[in-house]
C-alpha cells in the first residue's frame, strides 16, 4: 500500500517585496491606491505631499485600532470583499486584494503607516532591506504612541528614501482619472492645492442600461465643435468611482468626430484585474458590457452624425443667404449679364423670412423644386444630363433658399447628391449644391473661405445660363459677378 504524507507550503519573505515592485507598472499607481484605501477609511480629506527623498499621504478617516492594523498587514485580506460597505459614510469600497499598500515598495525602500482611532495611537514601519535581512521573523515593529487629541481619527503613510522620482503634473493626472474625486464629501490635495476633477461643457447624452449582473449608467458629453481636441480621447469607465480603463469602443473608425465626444460609464460589477489596470477580458461581465456598449455607441454615433449635420446645415443656410445677397447685389450692378433682366438696387423683398413662415415658405419651395407641386414640373421635366442627379425628391437636411430679381427669382438647393457627382448643377432657374462633393466638404469646416465657396457656384452657374458663346466668356462674366459680389460694399 502506498505510503502518504505530507508537505508543507511556505512563502519566501521576498514575496511580499515582489508584490510591491512588481504588481503595479508605474509608480505613480501608489499613490492612487494610498488615497484609495482613505476613502475606504471614509476620509473626507486627503493631503499629499511629495519632497525631494520622501512623500506623505494624510487622511482624516476612522484610522486603526491594534486588529485594523493587524488587518491591514494582512496579505490578501478579503476583509473588503466581506464588508463592502464602509463603516461610517457606508461608501461602496474600492480595494478587493488587501495589497494595494505594498504598491508603496515600487518607489520607497521604508514606508510607515501611523494611525489614530480614539485612544489608540501607534506607528509600523516597513523597512525593505530589514524585512529581507531577517528570514525567520515574520514580524513588523510597531511603537505604541499617546493618542492625540488634536490630531484627531485618520492614518499618515510616510514614505522615506524614495528610490524613484515623482512627477507631480502625472501624479495630479493620475489622481484625477483614478480616484472618486467627483464625491462631494471626498476632496484631496497635493502640496496644498485641491484636485479637481476634470469636467466637460457640452451636450449631455445619458446612458442607463440594465444587465443580469447590475447596471450600466453614465453619460456622453457632446463638445463644442471649439472644444473638439485629441487629448483624453475616448470614455472612462469606472468600478466604483474609479476610471479602471479609457475605451474607445470602435470610435478609432469616427474620424474628426471622435475629438468632440467624452463621458464616463460606471459598471461596477465588472471584474478588474489585480493591479486595477483593465479587466478580465474573458468574464462574462465584461463580455455583456462591452455588446451592450457597442449597441449604445451605435446610437450615440448617429446622434452626434444628426446633431452635426444639424449645426451644418444652420451654418450653411446662413453662408446659402449671405451669398445670394451679395450676388443679387452683382447683377443690380452687372445688368448685361443677367439672365433675368436689370435688377433694381433697392428692390424689396429679400431672402427667406423668419419664424413660422419662412418655414412655410421652404417647405413649398422643396415641393416645387422636386416637382411635388401640380403647377410646376419644370424641374422633373428637365432633361437628365451626364453626371446629373434628375432630383426627384430632396432629404430633410436639404438647404432651399430662393432670392427675388426683379420679377423673376433663383433658387438654390443644398442637399446631398452623392460623392461622385458634380459639384453643382442648374435645371431651369434652379441652382443644386452637392454637399456631398469633396470640394464642399472640405471648404465647410473653413469659415473664411466657405461663403466665397458658395458665392463662385452661383456665380458660375448663372454665368452659364444666358449661354454665353464660348468658354472664356463665361469665365469672364463669372469674374464680374464675383468681383462685386466679394466686394465690401457688398
Amino acid at each position: 500500500m502506498p505510503e502518504t504524507t505530507s508537505l508543507k507550503v511556505t512563502v519566501d519573505k521576498s514575496h511580499i517585496v515582489t508584490i510591491g515592485e512588481r504588481l503595479y507598472g508605474e509608480s505613480v499607481e501608489l499613490v492612487r491606491e494610498l488615497v484609495n484605501n482613505a476613502y475606504d477609511a471614509d476620509a473626507t480629506e486627503v493631503r499629499i505631499n511629495i519632497l525631494e527623498d520622501a512623500m506623505t499621504v494624510q487622511d482624516n478617516g476612522t484610522g486603526m485600532d491594534l486588529e485594523g492594523l493587524k488587518q491591514y498587514f494582512n496579505i490578501g485580506s478579503q476583509q473588503k470583499l466581506a464588508q463592502n460597505k464602509s463603516e461610517r459614510l457606508n461608501r461602496d469600497r474600492i480595494g478587493q486584494f488587501g495589497i494595494g499598500k505594498f504598491a508603496a515598495l515600487t518607489a520607497a525602500k521604508t514606508f510607515e503607516v501611523e494611525t489614530q482611532k480614539g485612544d489608540f495611537r501607534a506607528r509600523a514601519t516597513f523597512d525593505k532591506d530589514s524585512w529581507q535581512a531577517s528570514q525567520d521573523s515574520w514580524e513588523l515593529p510597531l511603537t505604541l504612541l499617546k493618542a492625540d487629541p488634536q490630531r484627531g481619527n485618520g492614518t499618515t503613510l510616510t514614505l522615506t528614501h524614495l528610490t524613484k522620482k515623482f512627477d507631480k503634473i502625472k501624479v495630479e493626472q493620475r489622481l484625477i482619472e483614478s480616484v472618486p474625486l467627483m464625491d462631494p464629501n471626498f476632496d484631496v490635495f497635493l502640496d496644498g492645492y485641491q484636485v479637481l476633477p476634470r469636467r466637460y461643457q457640452g451636450k449631455k447624452i445619458p446612458i442607463l442600461e440594465g444587465t443580469p449582473f447590475g447596471i450600466i449608467h453614465g453619460e456622453m458629453i457632446l463638445l463644442p465643435a471649439s472644444s473638439a481636441s485629441t487629448l483624453n480621447l475616448g470614455i472612462d469607465v469606472k468600478v466604483k468611482k474609479v476610471t479602471v480603463k479609457r475605451e474607445l469602443f470602435g470610435m478609432e473608425t469616427w474620424g474628426r468626430a471622435m475629438t468632440r465626444l467624452r463621458g464616463e460609464i460606471h459598471a461596477d460589477f465588472l471584474p478588474v484585474t489585480s493591479d486595477r489596470s483593465g479587466f478580465v477580458l474573458d468574464s462574462e461581465e465584461y463580455k455583456m458590457f462591452y455588446e451592450i456598449m457597442n449597441k449604445v455607441m451605435a446610437e450615440v454615433k448617429k446622434m452626434l452624425t444628426h446633431l452635426s449635420d444639424t449645426t451644418q446645415g444652420r451654418k450653411a443656410s446662413r453662408v446659402l443667404k449671405d451669398a445670394l445677397e451679395r450676388i443679387k447685389h452683382s447683377l443690380s450692378v452687372h445688368p448685361e449679364i443677367s439672365p433675368f433682366g436689370p435688377i433694381p438696387l433697392a428692390d424689396e423683398g429679400g431672402i427667406g423670412g423668419s419664424g413660422l413662415i419662412a418655414k412655410k415658405k421652404e417647405k413649398k419651395l422643396k415641393e416645387e423644386l422636386v416637382g411635388e407641386n401640380p403647377s410646376d414640373n419644370s424641374a422633373r421635366d428637365h432633361p437628365k444630363q451626364e453626371k446629373k442627379p434628375t432630383v426627384q425628391s430632396l432629404s430633410p437636411q436639404a438647404i432651399v433658399k430662393k432670392v427675388k430679381l426683379g420679377q423673376l427669382g433663383v433658387s438654390c438647393c443644398i442637399d446631398n447628391f452623392g460623392s461622385e457627382t458634380t459639384e453643382c448643377f442648374t435645371e431651369n432657374s434652379i441652382i443644386y449644391i452637392n454637399r456631398d462633393h469633396p470640394l464642399y466638404k472640405r471648404e465647410e469646416n473653413r469659415p473664411q473661405t466657405f461663403t466665397l465657396h458658395i458665392t463662385r457656384l452661383l456665380a458660375q452657374e448663372i454665368a452659364l445660363m444666358t449661354q454665353p458663346p464660348t468658354p472664356r466668356e463665361a469665365f469672364e462674366r463669372q469674374s464680374r459677378l464675383l468681383k462685386d459680389a466679394l466686394s465690401e460694399d457688398a
